[in-house]
């Protein structure tokens, strides 16, 4: 099939332009695409922003997505720019985190679950005219929302202490606080739930040495930025 030009890449995906309405997400390993479309169906019919979607591209791979185009920059740029400030983007991060783990689970039993995200962090939210859009549902799942929580609070660290991050500590630092306290009544992100995330995350195989090195002092990192506890 006939592709425009490269509009980005991920660890695991590359986008490519369609049109003016329509992108194609292209998994590297053609993962199956069945899980993520399906959550992002589910949560857009409770209203939650996450990117249209579009109908299969003649000649398409079945594991392509075709999604919304989205004009607009990602929070990491405007954070970088520094058209959003590190405490907006903080509360920002923490309002699309409990919106999204107000949606009820859809297949889980339980009902303490709810749909998680699992990489909800700057990069994949994309600011554009009508308000932010989450993006890259390919780890979502259900589960409890202080999995949610603790992965995105130790993404923000991990990234912080990459020797390549391109903003200051501080300003990460002041990110991540703002995160955490938006988070307080929430239950924030808390030790366990800190643990199941470092496990995780060590797991995961786009990661490199140095990143999976430093997650513990990301964990610390996150726990020594959270509000005391009353």
């Amino acid at each position: 099939m006939h592709t425009g030009q490269l509009l980005g890449s991920g660890r695991t995906a590359d986008v490519y332009e369609l049109d003016g309405s329509w992108v194609l997400r292209r998994y590297r390993d053609r993962t199956d695409t069945t899980g993520e479309l399906a959550v992002m169906s589910y949560v857009r019919a409770f209203g939650y922003p996450v990117p249209r979607i579009g109908p299969p591209a003649e000649g398409a791979r079945p594991t392509d997505l075709v999604l919304q185009r989205l004009t607009g920059p990602t929070m990491a740029e405007a954070l970088m720019t520094g058209a959003m400030g590190a405490a907006e983007g903080g509360a920002l991060l923490a309002r699309l985190l409990r919106e999204l783990h107000a949606i009820p689970p859809r297949v889980s039993g339980d009902p303490e679950d709810c749909i998680l995200h699992l990489d909800l962090h700057p990069e994949n939210v994309m600011l554009t005219e009508r308000g932010p859009v989450v993006i890259d549902w390919s780890t979502a799942t259900e589960g409890p929302p202080g999995f949610d929580r603790a992965m995105s609070a130790l993404t923000l660290a991990r990234v912080a202490l990459a020797p390549e991050f391109p903003v200051p500590l501080t300003q990460a630092r002041t990110l991540l606080t703002a995160l955490l306290a938006e988070l307080t009544d929430d239950g924030g992100a808390c030790a366990a739930d800190l643990a199941v995330a470092r496990a995780r995350q060590r797991e995961n195989p786009c990661l490199t040495e140095p990143e999976r090195g430093c997650l513990g002092e990301a964990v610390k990192m996150v726990l020594g930025c959270a509000p005391p506890r009353s």
